[in-house]
Protein backbone atom coordinates (compact mmCIF):
# COMPACT_ATOMS: atom_id res chain seq x y z
CA UNK A 1 0.00 0.00 0.00
CA UNK A 2 2.85 2.44 1.35
CA UNK A 3 4.65 1.75 -2.13
CA UNK A 4 1.73 2.12 -4.15
CA UNK A 5 1.30 5.30 -2.96
CA UNK A 6 4.98 6.31 -3.25
CA UNK A 7 4.91 5.25 -7.04
CA UNK A 8 1.77 7.52 -7.32
CA UNK A 9 2.88 10.38 -6.20
CA UNK A 10 6.32 10.07 -8.19
CA UNK A 11 3.70 10.01 -11.11
CA UNK A 12 1.26 12.50 -10.29
CA UNK A 13 5.01 14.47 -9.92
CA UNK A 14 6.28 13.60 -13.13
CA UNK A 15 3.35 14.37 -15.07
CA UNK A 16 2.31 17.79 -13.06
CA UNK A 17 6.66 18.57 -14.46
CA UNK A 18 6.12 17.83 -17.74
CA UNK A 19 2.88 19.75 -17.94
CA UNK A 20 4.98 22.52 -16.51
CA UNK A 21 7.99 22.12 -19.15
CA UNK A 22 5.07 22.20 -21.91
CA UNK A 23 3.22 25.22 -21.21
CA UNK A 24 6.74 26.89 -20.69
CA UNK A 25 7.79 26.09 -24.18
CA UNK A 26 4.30 26.93 -25.85
CA UNK A 27 4.38 30.44 -23.62
CA UNK A 28 8.04 31.10 -24.89
CA UNK A 29 7.22 29.92 -28.33
CA UNK A 30 4.38 32.44 -28.11
CA UNK A 31 6.62 34.99 -27.30
CA UNK A 32 8.98 34.31 -30.05
CA UNK A 33 6.08 34.45 -32.63
CA UNK A 34 4.98 37.93 -31.24
CA UNK A 35 8.09 39.38 -31.46
CA UNK A 36 8.45 37.78 -35.48
CA UNK A 37 4.70 39.78 -35.42
CA UNK A 38 6.20 43.06 -34.50
CA UNK A 39 9.15 43.48 -36.79
CA UNK A 40 6.83 42.32 -39.58
CA UNK A 41 4.44 45.10 -38.58
CA UNK A 42 7.31 47.24 -39.15
CA UNK A 43 8.80 45.92 -42.13
CA UNK A 44 5.31 46.33 -43.70
CA UNK A 45 5.66 49.60 -43.33
CA UNK A 46 8.89 49.81 -44.63
CA UNK A 47 7.70 48.21 -47.56
CA UNK A 48 5.12 50.19 -48.16
CA UNK A 49 7.14 53.57 -47.67
CA UNK A 50 9.61 52.79 -50.56
CA UNK A 51 8.24 52.98 -53.32
CA UNK A 52 6.38 56.17 -52.67
CA UNK A 53 10.04 57.07 -51.95
CA UNK A 54 10.92 55.95 -54.75
CA UNK A 55 8.74 57.98 -57.13
CA UNK A 56 9.70 60.91 -54.85
CA UNK A 57 13.06 60.81 -56.08
CA UNK A 58 12.87 59.23 -59.53
CA UNK A 59 13.22 62.65 -61.24
CA UNK A 60 15.96 63.69 -59.71
CA UNK A 61 17.87 60.81 -59.86
CA UNK A 62 17.79 60.29 -63.33
CA UNK A 63 21.45 58.76 -63.65
CA UNK A 64 20.53 56.32 -60.77
CA UNK A 65 18.12 54.19 -62.21
CA UNK A 66 20.44 50.80 -61.81
CA UNK A 67 20.09 52.13 -57.43
CA UNK A 68 16.23 52.63 -57.66
CA UNK A 69 15.86 49.67 -59.93
CA UNK A 70 17.52 47.79 -57.22
CA UNK A 71 16.04 48.91 -54.43
CA UNK A 72 12.37 47.83 -56.41
CA UNK A 73 13.30 44.14 -56.93
CA UNK A 74 14.83 43.80 -53.02
CA UNK A 75 11.23 45.41 -51.96
CA UNK A 76 9.43 42.82 -54.06
CA UNK A 77 11.70 39.80 -52.99
CA UNK A 78 11.03 40.85 -49.68
CA UNK A 79 7.58 41.16 -49.62
CA UNK A 80 6.99 37.75 -51.75
CA UNK A 81 9.12 35.97 -48.96
CA UNK A 82 7.61 32.91 -47.50
CA UNK A 83 9.20 32.16 -44.09
CA UNK A 84 11.35 33.76 -41.29
CA UNK A 85 14.75 32.57 -42.97
CA UNK A 86 13.52 33.42 -46.44
CA UNK A 87 12.68 37.30 -44.78
CA UNK A 88 15.79 37.44 -42.94
CA UNK A 89 17.72 37.07 -45.94
CA UNK A 90 15.87 39.61 -48.70
CA UNK A 91 15.16 41.98 -45.53
CA UNK A 92 19.31 41.98 -45.14
CA UNK A 93 19.65 42.78 -49.06
CA UNK A 94 16.13 45.12 -49.47
CA UNK A 95 18.58 46.99 -46.45
CA UNK A 96 21.69 47.23 -48.16
CA UNK A 97 19.96 48.66 -51.53
CA UNK A 98 18.52 51.39 -49.12
CA UNK A 99 21.62 52.31 -47.27
CA UNK A 100 23.05 52.36 -51.20
CA UNK A 101 19.97 54.59 -52.21
CA UNK A 102 20.05 57.13 -49.13
CA UNK A 103 23.66 57.69 -49.95
CA UNK A 104 23.24 58.55 -52.84
CA UNK A 105 20.26 60.95 -52.19
CA UNK A 106 23.14 62.80 -50.24
CA UNK A 107 24.62 63.72 -53.23
CA UNK A 108 21.54 65.79 -54.64
CA UNK A 109 20.84 68.80 -52.51
CA UNK A 110 17.63 69.55 -54.60
CA UNK A 111 16.27 66.54 -53.32
CA UNK A 112 17.30 66.95 -49.88
CA UNK A 113 15.52 70.68 -49.68
CA UNK A 114 12.01 69.21 -51.19
CA UNK A 115 9.70 68.58 -48.07
CA UNK A 116 7.91 65.41 -49.65
CA UNK A 117 11.04 63.69 -49.79
CA UNK A 118 12.21 64.94 -46.47
CA UNK A 119 9.42 63.81 -44.75
CA UNK A 120 9.62 59.75 -46.07
CA UNK A 121 12.93 59.64 -45.11
CA UNK A 122 12.17 60.85 -41.90
CA UNK A 123 9.40 58.23 -41.64
CA UNK A 124 11.85 55.70 -42.94
CA UNK A 125 14.67 56.85 -40.36
CA UNK A 126 11.84 56.36 -37.64
CA UNK A 127 10.69 53.13 -39.11
CA UNK A 128 14.36 51.61 -39.40
CA UNK A 129 14.92 52.55 -36.08
CA UNK A 130 11.91 50.70 -35.02
CA UNK A 131 12.81 47.74 -36.59
CA UNK A 132 16.17 47.96 -35.34
CA UNK A 133 14.68 47.43 -31.71
CA UNK A 134 12.15 44.99 -33.05
CA UNK A 135 15.00 42.59 -34.51
CA UNK A 136 16.95 42.89 -30.73
CA UNK A 137 13.96 41.88 -29.22
CA UNK A 138 12.88 39.11 -31.61
CA UNK A 139 16.98 37.71 -31.12
CA UNK A 140 17.02 38.36 -27.43
CA UNK A 141 13.14 36.00 -27.52
CA UNK A 142 14.67 33.60 -30.02
CA UNK A 143 18.00 33.40 -27.43
CA UNK A 144 16.01 32.46 -24.58
CA UNK A 145 13.47 29.75 -26.42
CA UNK A 146 16.28 28.12 -28.18
CA UNK A 147 18.20 27.98 -25.36
CA UNK A 148 15.18 26.82 -23.19
CA UNK A 149 14.56 23.89 -26.09
CA UNK A 150 18.31 23.07 -25.91
CA UNK A 151 18.73 22.55 -22.11
CA UNK A 152 17.81 19.47 -19.73
CA UNK A 153 15.38 18.58 -18.77
CA UNK A 154 13.54 20.47 -21.05
CA UNK A 155 15.39 18.99 -24.32
CA UNK A 156 13.76 15.73 -23.57
CA UNK A 157 9.95 17.23 -23.72
CA UNK A 158 10.95 19.28 -26.51
CA UNK A 159 12.39 16.27 -28.00
CA UNK A 160 9.02 14.59 -27.80
CA UNK A 161 7.43 17.52 -30.02
CA UNK A 162 10.29 18.39 -32.12
CA UNK A 163 7.74 19.09 -34.77
CA UNK A 164 6.19 21.85 -32.30
CA UNK A 165 9.61 22.92 -30.85
CA UNK A 166 12.38 23.66 -33.79
CA UNK A 167 14.73 26.58 -33.12
CA UNK A 168 13.89 30.00 -34.89
CA UNK A 169 16.78 31.65 -36.69
CA UNK A 170 18.36 34.83 -35.38
CA UNK A 171 18.68 37.65 -37.41
CA UNK A 172 22.16 38.26 -37.97
CA UNK A 173 24.66 40.38 -40.16
CA UNK A 174 24.97 38.56 -43.76
CA UNK A 175 26.18 41.52 -45.83
CA UNK A 176 29.74 41.56 -44.63
CA UNK A 177 30.25 45.12 -45.94
CA UNK A 178 28.20 46.08 -42.97
CA UNK A 179 30.72 44.82 -40.32
CA UNK A 180 32.83 47.35 -41.76
CA UNK A 181 34.34 50.06 -39.77
CA UNK A 182 33.48 53.46 -40.93
CA UNK A 183 36.11 55.93 -42.53
CA UNK A 184 35.80 59.25 -41.29
CA UNK A 185 38.19 62.15 -42.43
CA UNK A 186 37.89 65.37 -40.25
CA UNK A 187 40.83 66.66 -41.92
Amino acid sequence: MIIGLIVLVIAVVIIFWFIGVYNNLVASKKRVENAWAQIDVQLKRRHDLIPNLVNAVKGYMKFERETLEKVIQARTKAVSAKNIDEKIQAEGALGGALGRLLAIVENYPELKANENVKQLMEELTTTENRITYARQFYNDTVTKFNTKIEIFPNNIVAGMYSSKFKPFPLFEITDESEREVPKVDLG
